[in-house]
């Protein structure tokens, strides 16, 4: 009888088939003797699909007070001329033998405490005043800018994106206001106008 010889694809086949039981083999006892090689790939694996997540960014997120501390007041109001003169007068700075209307709201206690942003976005000023001492200016979305001032000591540097709620400094001590000793005074502007921030606690970015 004549010797059948395999076709040439068949024979290709079944090399291929055993390349690959003797590869999965080889593999399988790799893992079975070191367990931590599949656990180690894995992780490798995750940590470079975690590494190029971004983090989402609410741009509904409402605006929060500057502070977490439970015992600040007022100690000097936003100048509005709409306001009742008992407030306007409560909302005048005197220095320097001049009166001038003031252009934030000035938060006061008798403890030093923590100034937080009122909103993500990205620190683009600090600077230290004379007058107005350390300064941190943040923007946010919709043109929306916050300038913390009078702060003490400042703990984020321009060019990062923080969180709402992030500690940017202490409050502390202005030669413009004096009279307030310890306290926080802020700042809130839209489209490059001064904007009284006691108005838009609690409201969202995109409702102003």
């Amino acid at each position: 009888m004549k010797k059948r010889r395999l076709k040439k694809s068949v024979a290709y086949a079944l090399y291929g088939l055993c390349f690959i039981t003797v590869i999965g083999t080889v593999y399988m006892l790799q893992v079975i003797t070191n367990p931590k090689t599949l656990e180690d790939e894995s992780t490798y694996v995750d940590s470079i699909i975690l590494d190029k997540v971004m983090p989402v960014v609410n741009v509904t997120a409402s605006i929060k007070r500057p502070y977490t501390a439970s015992n600040i007041t007022i100690g000097k109001y936003y100048y509005d001329k709409k306001d009742s003169e008992d407030v306007q007068k409560k909302s005048i700075i005197y220095y320097g033998d001049t009166f001038m209307p003031n252009s934030g709201v000035d938060y006061v206690s008798e403890e030093v405490f923590d100034v937080v942003s009122i909103l993500d976005g990205v620190v683009t000023k600090v600077d230290e005043n004379n007058l107005l001492g350390k300064i941190v200016e943040i923007t946010h979305d919709n043109n929306l800018i916050s300038v913390y001032q009078s702060l003490s000591e400042v703990t984020v540097n321009v060019g990062d994106s923080i969180m709402q709620g992030t500690v940017l400094g202490k409050s502390g001590e202005a030669n413009i206001s004096k009279d307030l000793k310890n306290h926080l005074h802020l700042e809130l502007i839209k489209d490059s106008k001064n904007i009284n921030p006691e108005n838009y606690y609690d409201k969202k970015v995109d409702e102003l």
